[in-house]
């Protein structure tokens, strides 16, 4: 669950009678190779010939073609392409106590990292974050984790990760640019990302420690 941020057939026979097309009258054949000289039937046999040299070239480039085309198209299925992950957008927001450095996504270059969006009024996040304080707490840092507070107030914020133990950086970013360039429009939502800073799986909702295990693994490979 989040919340949102303040779409015949038939050809015609006729003309296959008795004097039609395919159906020769015996006598008319006599007829006509009777009043024709040798040297015209032996033209008429080479024509005959050429012609059909002619088509046989003819169906076998069509089906050398075919085959080509299948084959190609075999291959091509055969080896599909993985998506590329894309690439995470970067990031750099005043420290939500304003006691530290930016949070930026620099900081953590050439590490995987978690990456997860939040607010103080955000429902979901009453649940989720307490959860996420203590994964951290329990992996003594080991895992980076990144929190974005997303347009919110700064005390009451700050109310919020201090009452619930948020011990990893916390950027503030009130007017949601984060949000914007990653695409979220409810909250909240975590971001895996690998070493090369690729994003890897995304969970919407308040994620799970389940969710927390698979989308490390992502991460690390």
């Amino acid at each position: 669950m989040t919340e949102g941020l303040p779409g015949s057939g038939g050809q015609d026979l006729d003309g296959y009678g008795p004097d039609g097309h395919g159906r020769h009258e015996p006598g008319k054949v006599k007829r006509s190779m009777g009043g024709q000289t040798w040297t015209g039937a032996i033209g008429e046999v080479w024509r005959s010939a050429l012609r059909h040299k002619i088509v046989t070239v003819i169906v076998t480039l069509c089906v050398v073609g075919s085959l080509t085309g299948i084959a190609l198209a075999s291959a091509a299925s055969g080896q599909p392409t993985k998506p590329a992950e894309p690439a995470a957008s970067t990031f750099s927001l005043p420290a939500l106590d304003q006691s530290g450095p930016q949070v930026s996504l620099r900081s953590y270059q050439g590490q995987p990292l978690i990456v997860n969006f939040f607010a103080s009024w955000c429902d979901p996040c009453q649940k989720e974050t307490p959860l996420l304080a203590m994964f951290y707490r329990t992996e003594h840092g080991r895992v980076p984790i990144v929190g974005l507070d997303e347009n919110d107030v700064r005390t009451n914020a700050m109310s919020f990760t201090q009452r619930y133990g948020v011990g990893y950086p916390v950027g503030f970013d009130p007017t949601a640019v984060a949000a914007t360039a990653y695409g979220v429009a409810a909250l909240p939502q975590t971001f895996f990302l690998d070493a090369r800073h690729r994003i890897v799986d995304r969970i919407f909702g308040a994620v799970t420690l389940a969710e927390l295990s698979q989308g490390i693994a992502l991460a690390g490979k």
